[in-house]
């Protein structure tokens, strides 16, 4: 630390990193009124597309911080087709099309009752860069948190009673300090928190695959004519699968932009190509050449499954890809850090306003590490399944063995694409039943894969979804911080728990519904609901704990005296 004649600015929490999930960790926190300050040393939020996928859970968050609609405006116009089209190159071949729905279809076929599974917003197709502007308004219209873009960590260290930081100006100026209770590294793969902490990424940094296996170049391009030269139906996302060029591209506005990956072959290199090199390469996967403007371009490594061999010490914690690293398959990066923020966030203000004790907090890593280590793992299956499936040599062809060809891969990819783009499993089905801040019942857990979800009311996992009527959500009632429901058409009485509540200091919202579809998904009358809508403990007849000792797992104090012991 060097500044040590400036004044020490105080906050709550410091948070170091402006992507999605510090942005949505400010937005957590603000909400529960949490002094916090997150500064990002670029200039402002993301230009370049990066992620291109807002998973239903995440859309859920989104509707429970109150700006799912707006998010769901962002990015493709609403009758826009979201499907996933595979090609020889964009302008020949079509060999297989998942098909899915434009954004206003997929609002209005979420509340259909034949349904196998509920959800109260569906995914929506929209790049990064515009999740991450709704992001950062939000958190600036809340009164406790100040965003400072421009500003890098360059130090800190821990102290008795918090953490002690410096931050500097980019380009020029005098740096700052800042005394904060906590700190949350959320600055990416590069995390200077990370390495300051001393933790390492375990798992795979690389992997040898025809694609999504070696570098990737990013182009993020404007192409006015696309739509036109291409003769195919709209897509969401293009693929081009060939000898000569494999590549993916994601539509951003639907109008002429779009974000271009391909990975570079034996011999190419991104700092050796020219922007012409680089147009060259998606003319390739085009298969005509059309005027193309390239807005920006960046270089990436696929076939990463990293995740950090620790989450947390001390008052310091770190989230997102701070933490862990996928290759893009599945879209699950950005879910998982979004969700990384969800689970902390509740569970600092609790600490930093008084409502819970600090070991609320040692439930952060053992919650979040196992997910992570599951989701990489889906990822790298997803990445495996596209990659290492070479193209035929006669793909291309005329003539019948060309078209065999075509046919055998548009089978393999359509069963592909079925398999990675169809995956309530991997967006609503992570749990939490290790934790020690569940209270659970002995019941075993449902199916854990990318494709299946099996809605339960068992603890440690994403409270079941079910509509109302058109438009109302079973999880727009519930509050913003603790929901005990009381289902069916004669519940039990919630006094105890109402008081237990109070005692603890533990805001609760009571809410009444007598819906037997509730009663059935949940398998009971009586359910506590933690902020993050993760089931805490659910009543059984077998249970005999009290309701002040069901409130001392779920809000960590029973951890505080099994480390007294």
């Amino acid at each position: 630390m060097t500044a040590e004649t400036t004044t020490a600015e105080t906050t709550g929490v410091l948070i170091v990193g402006g992507g999605p999930c510090g942005l949505m960790l400010a937005n957590e926190l603000g909400r529960r009124g949490v002094a916090t300050i997150l500064i990002d040393q670029k200039p402002s939020t993301a230009f370049n597309p990066q992620a291109n996928a807002t998973q239903a859970r995440t859309m859920e968050h989104f509707r429970r911080l109150g700006f799912a609609d707006e998010i769901r405006a962002q990015g493709l116009p609403p009758e826009h087709p979201t499907d996933v089209a595979y090609f020889t190159r964009f302008t020949a071949h079509e060999l297989a099309r998942f098909p899915l729905p434009g954004s206003r279809e997929a609002a209005r076929l979420i509340r259909r009752k034949d349904r196998a599974w509920s959800a109260a917003e569906p995914a929506h197709r929209v790049s990064q860069k515009f999740v991450e502007a709704v992001l950062r308004r939000h958190a600036d219209a809340q009164p406790s948190v100040s965003v400072r873009y421009g500003w890098r960590l360059c130090a800190f260290q821990e102290t008795a009673g918090g953490v002690e930081a410096e931050v500097v100006p980019e380009g020029s100026g005098e740096p700052r300090r800042i005394r904060a209770l906590y700190l949350v590294g959320a600055d990416g793969p590069r995390s200077f928190v990370r390495r300051e902490l001393g933790f390492a990424y375990e798992g795979e940094g690389s992997a040898d695959r025809d694609f999504m296996g070696g570098t990737m170049l990013a182009l993020y391009l404007r192409a006015p004519d696309f739509y036109a030269a291409c003769p195919h139906p709209r897509a969401w996302q293009y693929w081009a699968f060939n000898r000569e060029r494999r590549a993916v591209m994601g539509a951003v506005d639907g109008r002429g932009e779009f974000a271009f990956h391909t990975q570079l072959r034996p011999g190419e290199s991104a700092e050796s190509l020219s922007d012409a090199d680089a147009v060259a390469l998606f003319t390739q996967a085009m298969g005509v050449s059309i005027p193309v403007e390239v807005l920006s371009r960046d270089a990436w490594i696929a076939g990463r499954t990293l995740v950090a061999n620790r989450f947390q010490q001390g008052r310091v914690f770190l989230g997102g890809d701070a933490v862990h690293l996928f290759t893009p398959t599945g879209g699950m990066g950005y879910n998982t850090a979004i969700e990384d923020a969800v689970n902390l966030g509740w569970k600092l203000a609790g600490v930093v306003t008084g409502r819970a004790p600090p070991s609320l907090l040692d439930s952060y890593e053992l919650e979040r590490r196992p997910v992570a280590l599951r989701n990489t793992g889906f990822a790298r299956r997803f990445a495996e399944s596209i990659g290492l499936y070479r193209p035929s040599p006669a793909l291309e062809e005329a003539g019948e063995a060309g078209e065999a060809a075509r046919r055998r891969a548009g089978l393999y990819l359509e069963a592909h694409a079925r398999a990675e783009f169809d995956i309530p499993g991997f967006t609503l089905g992570a749990r939490y039943d290790a934790s020690p801040i569940i209270a659970g019942d002995g019941s075993p857990p449902p199916p854990d894969g990318p494709t299946v979800y099996v809605p339960t009311g068992k603890p440690g996992g994403r409270a079941p979804h079910l509509w109302l009527d058109e438009t109302r959500s079973l999880y727009d009632l519930f509050g913003f911080d603790w929901t005990l429901l009381r289902l069916g058409p004669k519940p039990p009485s919630a006094d105890a728990h109402v008081e237990a509540a109070r005692r603890m200091g533990v805001s609760l919202t009571v809410v009444d519904c007598a819906e037997p579809e509730a009663q059935d998904l949940y398998e009971t009358d009586l359910v506590l609901i933690r902020p993050d809508q993760v089931i805490a403990w659910r009543r059984t007849g077998v249970d005999t704990r009290t309701p002040d000792e069901v409130f001392s797992i779920v809000t960590g104090r029973a951890l505080v005296r099994e480390m007294a012991g």
